[in-house]
């Protein structure tokens, strides 16, 4: 039930929240579901990429007279014969990566020299190998420690100071300082990125594996230089991203130079080591943490500073020491950061960016200020909690970390940890308890729905989001019956068509916020609608109400505390001669200075236990609770299923995940699933997820996004866990074998 003109939460809470199954998931089980790699279309092509194999220098010359002869090819492009494309746009992540083939500079190793066009994808493999590329080879720069690395200094301005840093750490009673270091990751998403593209004269439709069909369009009616309204970008389901989606890479381009270029539709999906090239990459960091504190175990002074990769020509930004700004109530914080252009693939979001790494870093010298103060690590953390906002000063507009941190506690049983370094074990194992603490930032931006009931009594509600996997489709369906009055079954959400309302990136956690609150202005105006419709008409047992007094219950219109005194919303369409009524809505991100509250993120607290083998230096992560204050869950089973995953990828970031670069070539030397470790069942332990806190008061819906509170926490936890099982601090990612016996 829902009433008009009310606020969050107003249903009956039967719809949203419920645990129910994914509605899309029949689709996925039975194979139906249509992912960007099902779709085909009369007189399709395919496209093959050929890369660069150096990682610096010129093209001195291309010889395709090989691939041009091949059986089955249709052209070989580059950039001898690629038209010049406009530059891609700047997009509320930064700027479009460099556009592809447009002169003979290399910048990286596999980047993208020409691309072979075929009937079939084996012909169009096969001659990509035959096209031969002679390069003047440059001297690459693949470490940030290069002398000739270009230093990039706070680029988007977002270093932070506040209160007097040198005078905390002069009334310091203990000071902890030490170096940590991230590597490079790779999303890997299961679904490798595909990208179909067809022209109708002047128009383009395309298929492709984004997070963010918008953007895909923006983008290539800018480089392609047409109209936006002539560009349609599809996106029903995509196969996983983790961030990959987020940009419209090289291969995309391409693919649509390519369908222009031969007059037909032409398909192109990367193989599993063009992702590690093509799209996007977590960069690797080198962190300098320095952290004051009192006897009591007061933080007094914070100095965190970070220096990053990133590509030669491109400005994606990660700014791995902004987290500590406003994770804990310290008067005097410095938190910096730079980045080192080098030879390599253009960087990208990858699960959590910026907050993975940096978190590591702050909540492990935390740990250590603990152990220097002998205090329990849980104790100094309650202590420094910020109740308010540290930068803005204002209340926060919801904030359970506290109780985030004694749920965990008491569901891990944290009092059970003996103190000391070493002395809990399990026969030959050593165990070792560890905790950190998670204060992801607030991420929100505009977005629109649009709401329709039709004649049948059913509801159709869209927009152009997508859902990677994260259950938008479910809880977007769930939100709009309650808001609508109808069971789930009668409404049907859609998304990823760049056709349907705005919508923004998935990604950054807020995907949820900005389309949960346009669902919910398309619903509440939709249901006005409706009743404006009946409020003065004759036939209408409604006529003479005032929205206050209606409300909607199974598909009807009904006075409150009067199901019997009301009517369906099929009867009112009929009566009115109308097939649909449809309503739009919009959600704008809340302002602090407005709210009077500051917008916040989603909090969490991690606790860890691992075991260690220490004359094998085995490492096992046992056990995992991560409490978890993420506003009102819409659906408490795939929000589960979100943290779960988070922390899966954190266990990875923590364990497996390195991508290796070969100092000697630029080249990638892991790219593929039997070289880049990743765990399996076997290494995922029991994970239990407890969610506390309430709707938070930014929110039409109280809701907010848990996409990356998950993952994020996890490797600092671990590490802290294995210093308590050892008494050794590993301070670089990932902790592997042979880390832990050095």
């Amino acid at each position: 039930m829902t009433t008009l003109g009310t606020g969050p939460g107003s249903g009956t809470g039967t719809t949203a929240g419920a645990g129910i199954d994914r509605v899309d998931a029949p689709l996925k089980v039975t194979g139906a579901a249509r992912y960007p790699n099902d779709f085909a279309l009369p007189g399709m092509v395919h496209a093959a990429l050929v890369g660069s194999t150096v990682a610096a220098g010129r093209i001195r010359g291309i010889d395709v007279s090989g691939a041009e002869a091949a059986p089955g090819v249709l052209t070989v492009i580059t950039h001898l014969t690629a038209p010049r494309l406009e530059p891609g746009p700047m997009t509320l992540l930064g700027g479009s990566p460099p556009a592809p083939l447009r002169d003979d500079r290399v910048l990286h190793h596999g980047q993208h020299v020409a691309v072979v066009v075929a009937e079939s994808a084996e012909q169009a493999r096969h001659a990509a190998r035959l096209v031969r590329v002679e390069y003047e080879q440059g001297k690459a720069v693949l470490d940030m420690d290069d002398p000739r690395a270009e230093i990039l200094v706070d680029p988007w301005g977002l270093d932070t100071e506040r209160g007097d840093v040198a005078a905390g750490f002069a009334r310091a009673d203990v000071v902890v300082e030490d170096t940590y270091t991230t590597p490079d990751n790779t999303n890997n998403p299961l679904g490798l990125m595909t990208t179909l593209a067809s022209w109708h004269g002047e128009s383009l439709t395309v298929h492709d594996s984004t997070q963010w069909p918008h953007n895909v369009r923006t983008t290539l009616a800018t480089v392609f230089r047409v109209p936006e309204s002539g560009v349609r970008v599809l996106a029903p389901f995509v196969g996983g991203g983790f961030g990959a989606g987020l940009r419209v890479w090289s291969h995309v381009v391409l693919t649509v130079l390519a369908a222009r270029q031969v007059g037909r539709p032409v398909k192109l999906v990367l193989s599993r080591p063009e992702m590690f090239t093509s799209v996007g990459h977590r960069p690797d960091s080198v962190q300098r943490i320095r952290l004051g504190a009192t006897h009591d175990g007061d933080l007094v002074a914070v100095e965190h500073d970070g220096i990053s990769s990133v590509a030669m020509e491109d400005d994606d930004y990660e700014p791995v020491s902004s987290g500590s700004a406003v994770a804990y109530a310290c008067p005097n914080v410095l938190t910096r950061d730079r980045q080192a252009r080098l030879n390599i693939p253009c960087p990208g979001s990858m699960r959590a960016p910026a907050e993975a790494q940096g978190n590591f870093a702050l909540e492990s010298a935390l740990d250590d200020v603990a152990h220097a103060l002998g205090m329990d690590p849980l104790e100094i953390r309650l202590r420094n909690l910020a109740h308010t906002h540290p930068v803005l000063g204002l209340p926060w507009s919801s904030n359970a970390l506290k109780e985030c941190w004694l749920r965990g506690a008491e569901r891990f049983g944290w009092s059970r940890r003996v103190p000391g370094p070493g002395s809990m074990r399990d026969g030959r194992w050593l165990v070792g308890y560890g905790l950190a603490g998670v204060s992801y930032p607030f991420y929100q931006v505009p977005c629109q729905a649009r709401a329709s009931v039709r004649r049948d009594g059913s509801a159709y509600v869209r927009s152009a989001a997508t859902d990677i996997g994260t259950g938008t489709y479910t809880v977007m369906t769930q939100l709009a019956a309650e808001l609508l009055g109808l069971d789930v079954t009668r409404v049907r959400f859609g998304l990823g068509d760049s056709d349907m309302p705005y919508a923004p990136q998935a990604g950054g956690s807020g995907l949820t916020g900005a389309l949960g609150n346009a669902v919910h202005a398309a619903c509440r105006q939709l249901v006005r609608r409706m009743w404006a419709l009946v409020a003065e008409d004759a036939g209408s047992p409604l006529r003479g109400s005032s929205p206050g007094d209606v409300t909607v219950t199974d598909g009807r219109l009904h006075l409150v505390g009067d199901t019997g005194r009301g009517e369906s919303y099929a009867d009112v369409l009929a009566r009115h001669g109308l097939e649909e009524l449809s309503a739009d809505g919009r959600s704008t991100p809340p302002l602090p200075e407005e709210l009077g509250l500051a917008p916040a993120g989603a909090f969490g607290a991690k606790f860890v236990e691992v075991r260690i083998d220490p004359e094998l230096g085995l490492l096992r992560v046992a056990r995992v609770v991560s409490a978890v204050d993420g506003g009102r869950i819409l659906n408490e089973k795939t929000a589960t299923s979100q943290i779960v995953g988070g922390t899966v990828g954190g266990i990875s970031q923590a364990l497996f995940e390195e991508t290796v670069t070969d100092r000697g070539t630029g080249r990638i030397a892991n790219a593929t699933f039997g070289d880049y470790l990743m765990p399996v069942n076997a290494d995922v332990p029991d994970l239990e997820v407890l969610f506390v806190g309430g709707p938070d008061r930014a929110s039409a819906t109280g809701t907010k996004g848990i996409g990356e509170v998950g993952l994020v926490g996890v490797a600092a936890a671990i590490g802290n866990a294995v210093f308590h099982a050892t008494g050794r601090r590993l301070h670089s990612l990932p902790f592997t074998v042979e880390r832990l016996m050095l």
